[in-house]
């Protein structure tokens, strides 16, 4: 839907200069959101016409012309190649600070004003709610130096090594959080090499800290069995118990069980339902064949009118509290998420025996190494494997021949 937008011209006939001018502004609104810029045009207060928001002098008037102009072209320039704007952005773009010409900070407030519009095209906040940790652990680190910003030109790979430092000395933070604050100081100057304001990248040679590998957090069968066997409460946490469970017998993320309509559910020649859909996260389609969990839980919803989706879920960010209580109930020392669902689906389907590739279908993975790195973390799987070839070795002692299926 495309965005309400307009702009208006006025003075400020309290702030006339020495020369007796003062200076035209411009405040942009966008969807009830407003902005103001200055046009960097000056007038004197008599000359200003606030109904037609034009000057009587024709040189000054013709520069607001353009100026006007300019900004209407910007904002659909900005609609055309990024599908939504914001009345910050287009200041951003009008007064060229989306060029990166002097300040860090300032480049990252830019940055994550992007960020913010583009989470509601993926329906996703998660890069833009961590960049505000980041960031701000960045703006700390300025302010500690005594300045309120710092010049691209200024950083070396001493302010670098300096910020390094301070995440791990300072703030006390582990390897895992250093590295991303590190990722979000690299990206902020490879922008700014982009954009021609550095020649280089001054930290590049900083290395990250080593972390210990990471692996996939899951629920294991018997949390499972509880989640399934005590109903919450209330309509909304029923129905955020009844999605988690979803999630773990489909693979599906929360946004994509949000974004899940009756034509994405399908049935084989055979009559197995499934769900057909590409992720939301990297468009990649997963084909999943339903658990029979999943079909009883599934026929309590929409799946007739696909003007609306299957489940009436609200934003994540609405529902954390109500997962975070389904884990207090269950016993977990740790906060339940959504996320761990989706994992949870990938080692159990690993430790049933299912093949990775046919997982890594089911699950959108665009590429099956995403897929492994759930066999790395399947206890159960491992053992069933020590089993079966403890099996085949008892089998061949005894002269029977066993095959590969």
């Amino acid at each position: 839907m495309r965005s309400t937008f307009s702009i208006l011209f006025y003075i400020n006939r309290s702030k006339v200069k020495t020369d007796g001018t003062t200076a035209v502004m411009c405040r942009i609104s966008i969807d009830g959101k407003n902005s103001t810029v200055t046009t960097g045009i000056y007038c004197r207060p008599e000359d200003w016409n606030s109904k037609k928001q034009e000057i009587g002098v024709n040189r000054e008037n013709n520069l607001l012309k353009k100026f006007r102009c300019r900004v209407g072209q910007t904002y659909e320039d900005i609609i055309k190649e990024q599908g939504v704007v914001s009345a910050v952005l287009l200041k951003n773009t009008i007064t060229k600070t989306d060029m990166l010409a002097a300040n860090l900070l300032q480049a990252g407030e830019v940055e994550r004003e992007r960020l913010r519009l583009r989470s509601k095209t993926i329906n996703s906040m998660s890069s833009y709610r961590h960049s505000k940790v980041t960031h701000k652990n960045l703006g700390d680190f300025v302010a500690s130096m005594g300045m309120d910003d710092i010049l691209f030109a200024d950083i070396t790979e001493a302010f670098g090594k300096s910020f390094k430092a301070f995440l791990k000395q300072d703030l006390g933070y582990k390897a895992s959080h250093i590295n991303h604050c590190l990722r979000w100081l690299n990206r902020l100057i490879c922008i700014a090499v982009d954009k021609g304001v550095l020649r280089a990248n001054p930290i590049d040679d900083i290395k990250y800290e080593r972390e210990a590998t990471p692996q996939p957090r899951h629920i294991g069968r018997n949390e499972l069995q509880r989640i399934m066997e005590n109903p919450m409460p209330g309509k909304r946490k029923e129905l955020a118990r009844r999605a988690f469970i979803f999630s773990v017998f489909t693979g599906l993320s929360y946004v994509d069980i949000r974004n899940l309509y009756p034509r994405h559910i399908g049935k084989t020649s055979e009559g197995r339902v499934y769900i057909r859909q590409n992720r939301i996260k990297t468009t990649v389609e997963a084909f999943i064949p339903l658990h029979p969990v999943a079909l009883q839980i599934l026929a309590l919803y929409n799946i007739s009118d696909d003007k609306q989706p299957v489940f009436p879920l609200p934003k994540r960010d609405m529902i954390w509290p109500e997962i975070h209580q389904i884990g207090f109930i269950i016993g977990r020392t740790k906060n339940l998420s959504y996320h761990m669902a989706r994992h949870s689906f990938g080692t159990l389907m690993l430790s049933s025996g299912v093949p990775i590739e046919s997982i890594s279908k089911m699950m959108g993975h665009t590429n099956i190494s995403s897929t492994q790195v759930y066999a790395k973390v399947t206890d159960d799987k491992i053992s069933n494997d020590m089993d079966r070839l403890m099996e085949r070795r008892e089998l061949m002692k005894n002269g029977i021949k066993t095959f590969e299926m």
